[in-house]
């Protein structure tokens, strides 16, 4: 699998992603019979933010912004699936107090990240794609396109999977690169460079600290 390194590149995937997942982008209006839950998922959700993007002074308060994120992103995107697949070997040989601090500190990222991109893809639609699943289906791929004026559809292709009645986003592919596999490589490389995963969640932490408190205001 193509595997972007680029940083430039990686912002984009990301803030894509959470524009997608989340509701900037506008989804084609599609009928909820018409669709399949995983799919009614994002199409709800959708919905619900759109509504919100519009009111221009909440989406001026960034600390609002980013309560409001996190109450939607976490009940929506399994962190806890997402960050041993994002560390890899790396989890397995984490303590428990290295795993807990690298999965809230990779929460904040994706949801400050997220945040930073919250008025900035409006302009595009979403197309459902027939979806292969049967009644007995516990995961599927969501897959989608996204439509853009003058430009060639953006293949968007959604994992989910069902947890305790409720079907759960835990990565996606833009174009065939996948959100997990893109900060795998981007992870292990920190941890190769910086000796030890624990320097890596440091430098996280005060990254985070840093944005926040830069556009916490």
């Amino acid at each position: 699998m193509r595997i972007m390194r680029n940083r430039t590149q990686q912002y984009l995937i990301i803030n894509l992603f959470f524009a997608l997942l989340l509701g900037l982008i506008p989804i084609n209006k599609v009928a909820a019979d018409d669709l399949q839950p995983p799919q009614q998922i994002i199409q709800s959700v959708s919905e619900q933010l759109q509504t919100k993007l519009q009111d221009k002074i909440f989406t001026q308060n960034f600390a609002q912004v980013t309560q409001y994120v996190r109450s939607v992103v976490t009940v929506h995107t399994d962190f806890d699936k997402i960050a041993p697949l994002v560390l890899g070997k790396y989890w397995k040989t984490a303590t428990s107090e290295e795993q807990e601090r690298f999965k809230r500190e990779f929460q904040t990222l994706i949801i400050r990240t997220y945040s930073r991109a919250f008025v900035e893809y409006n302009d595009w639609t979403i197309r459902f794609l027939p979806l292969d699943m049967s009644n007995e289906s516990t995961k599927v791929v969501v897959k989608t396109e996204v439509l853009q004026p003058s430009l060639q559809p953006v293949n968007v292709n959604y994992r989910m999977y069902l947890s305790k009645g409720e079907w759960k986003v835990y990565d996606i592919m833009i174009d065939g690169v996948s959100l997990v596999t893109n900060y795998r490589s981007t992870f292990n490389e920190e941890i190769k460079a910086k000796g030890s995963l624990g320097a890596v969640i440091d430098n996280l932490a005060k990254r985070n600290a840093e944005a926040l408190a830069a556009k916490g205001s």
